[in-house]
């Protein structure tokens, strides 16, 4: 009825019909006595399972870590004030050292007012962990590889969920470590060098915050004229950051130290500084899984001037008119378990087309050694005879 007896099959060769569910199977298997095994099948099944976990390994890693998407738009919010966030060690006196900034709008704010300064030396900081110099090029401008974000703004390879949990872990109150205490003794006049720290607002425009000497730059009451051999713009920055204090965020002006052997040198940094949303949740605005700040990259040149110029540091930044959105997303677990089930199909639709190739070849190579070995006996059999 199956037509198995007219094409000459016998039926009983294949798989006994022992129940009812069996009985309508479309797929007849043949019986063990009738399978030959071979060690190459085996050798294909276990190269499958070892790819297939593999590829699936991956596919959960690059599941389980998301992926990151960036979006650029122009900025909806208007913002009045913007957060510096300063700490720095420069190589002279505290009481030698004029800070202030001047901005796009014309006012000039008293930055030594908001900031603190604590006596320290040089070598308590030149020599901690971290501190590096930065790479110039040809046109003497700072190589730093940091870029809008394709780097990660300096935090190294970290993922957005990385930066968010880092600046949790700064907490609401942020605060900037202690001054270590003078090496040696704790009177004044050990001190060779002094640490500038803290944040101050500023307005949202352009603006330079800048450091210079005592009686150069913008004229202060009762402030006297410092004398030039004292003059040291060496500088170590240990933080400089915008929007919201983070210090575990790592900025790329940060841990940086530049030396001059010149009284009279001038060091300036431009910065572009983009506001950013670092986001694992686009619709929600709780700070647990959202990010606002601002990342910067920046350029720097550093020449010696005459005695005519003004001398110091000098942090020339703009605000950029946009917004920087790096959201970090994950696929649905259904689309993960059909990848997966697609992985695995490929595999053995691979596995199978391999293994019937392969045994392809041996059949082929091992019918022609058969017959060059039956052709040389043959020719053996044939010289005897003669």
């Amino acid at each position: 009825m199956n037509g198995f007896a007219a094409q000459g099959l016998d039926e009983d060769a294949f798989g006994d019909k022992g129940n009812l569910v069996s009985a309508f199977d479309a797929f007849p298997k043949a019986k063990p006595q009738y399978v030959t095994k071979t060690s190459g099948g085996g050798k294909w099944t276990v190269a499958m399972f070892i790819v297939s976990g593999l590829l699936i390994l991956g596919e959960f890693t690059r599941w389980w870590r998301g992926y990151e998407n960036h979006t650029v738009a122009v900025e909806k919010g208007v913002g009045h004030n913007l957060q510096i966030n300063l700490d720095i060690i420069l190589a002279m006196a505290c009481s030698d050292i004029h800070i202030n900034v001047q901005d796009a709008a014309g006012d000039r704010i008293l930055a030594a007012d908001m900031l603190k300064r604590d006596q320290t030396n040089w070598g308590q900081w030149v020599d901690s962990k971290g501190i590096h110099s930065l790479g110039k090029d040809a046109q003497g401008r700072v190589i730093t590889g940091e870029e809008y974000h394709e780097h990660d703004e300096g935090f190294g390879e970290e993922h957005v969920h990385d930066i968010i949990a880092a600046a949790a872990s700064s907490g609401r109150k942020a605060k900037f470590s202690k001054t270590p205490r003078l090496k040696g003794s704790v009177t004044p006049g050990v001190a060779d060098s002094c640490r500038i720290y803290g944040s101050l607002e500023v307005n949202k425009v352009q603006g330079d915050f800048h450091i210079t000497a005592r009686g150069h730059g913008y004229s202060e009451w009762g402030a006297g004229h410092l004398d030039h051999t004292a003059f040291n713009f060496s500088h170590i920055v240990s933080e400089l950051s915008f929007g919201a204090f983070y210090p575990s965020l790592l900025n790329p002006l940060d841990r940086t130290v530049s030396t001059t052997p010149n009284h009279f040198q001038k060091f300036q940094y431009f910065l572009s500084v983009v506001p950013t949303v670092y986001t694992t949740n686009p619709n929600s605005h709780y700070r647990g899984d959202t990010v606002f700040t601002n990342q910067y990259a920046v350029t720097e040149q550093s020449h010696e001037v005459n005695d005519r110029n003004i001398p110091g540091i000098f942090f020339k930044y703009d605000i950029e008119p946009m917004l920087l959105t790096v959201e970090e997303r994950r696929d649905g677990f259904l689309r993960f378990v059909v990848k997966v089930v697609n992985i695995f199909s490929g595999v053995i639709v691979a596995g199978h087309w391999g293994f019937t190739l392969s045994e392809w070849a041996v059949t082929v190579l091992g019918k022609r050694r058969r017959q060059m070995s039956e052709g040389v006996l043959n020719g053996r059999a044939h010289e005897s005879y003669d």
